[in-house]
């Protein structure tokens, strides 16, 4: 299994995951030629992507859903609320109903909290291989902890600090609220957090996504994990993050 993040943040998220068999998008929030562009670069056709699932219906997320399953016909993994509240009409929708096994892929639904009607996170597992993808969330639910445990790879969300973002002049009091929220996003010690509780002996790769550009720095969300890390006597220096419209490196498991 390999895994690259081709685009993180509130202009567009998409991360590719490829298995064996399949070549999957998580999202695909960008332009479709940025990301024919970028799976060019990684050394992929658009047409070899197979499936595509999709987390919510935020814009940052389907914007380039439309022309890139006309143009290549991949099999889009959605849920009947999601798929309604894009307004879009496509082709090739699978819904999902439950977890997802196809050829010898499992792929784990991790029910996420965000302000929108339906949304989802991620468990990729191949051969004993794993991936994690959670991002827009206000919290995660405690009945998962065990199936998130110890897995390979980790995308994950690590949005704001909470002091900028409450000091940001940008930024109305509601949308802040709603930041901070049960239904909003991920900060910083929120992620680091839950990662204290995940990363195993297996775990090879945390990368830090959806980072805000206006209330959060890469140093900071790195240092916030390091540090909360650190006061649980969990040795992992393995932490990158992923950005905006720059392709992380191609990971491998």
């Amino acid at each position: 299994m390999e895994v690259c993040v081709i685009s993180s943040g509130s202009k567009g998220n998409c991360t590719l995951v490829k298995t064996q068999k399949h070549n999957i998008l998580i999202d695909i929030g960008n332009s479709c030629r940025y990301v024919e562009n970028t799976l060019q670069d990684i050394g992929l056709l658009p047409q070899d992507i197979d499936m595509i699932l999709i987390t919510h219906a935020h814009i940052d997320h389907v914007a380039g859903l439309r022309v890139f399953s006309k143009k290549y016909k991949p099999q889009i993994f959605i849920t009947d609320k999601i798929l309604k509240e894009t307004n879009l009409e496509l082709n090739n929708v699978r819904y999902i109903n439950s977890d997802i096994q196809l050829d010898g892929v499992y792929i784990k639904v991790i029910k996420t909290s965000h302000d929108t009607e339906d949304s989802n996170g991620y468990i990729v597992c191949e051969n004993g291989e794993s991936c994690v993808y959670i991002t827009d969330t206000g919290y995660i639910h405690e009945k998962y902890f065990k199936d998130l445990y110890d897995k390979n790879i980790y995308v994950f969300e690590s949005n704001h600090d909470p002091e900028m973002l409450m000091n940001n002049p940008r930024y109305p009091h509601h949308t802040k609220i709603r930041i901070l929220s049960d239904q909003g996003h991920l900060s910083n010690s929120d992620s680091a957090y839950y990662l204290s509780k995940f990363i195993g002996p297996n775990t090879k790769q945390v990368i830090l996504a959806h980072l805000s550009e206006q209330n959060n720095s890469e140093d900071l969300a790195i240092k916030t994990l390091k540090d909360t890390l650190k006061k649980h006597n969990i040795k992992f220096d393995n932490i990158v993050c992923a950005k905006q419209n720059i392709k992380t490196e191609l990971y491998k498991v």
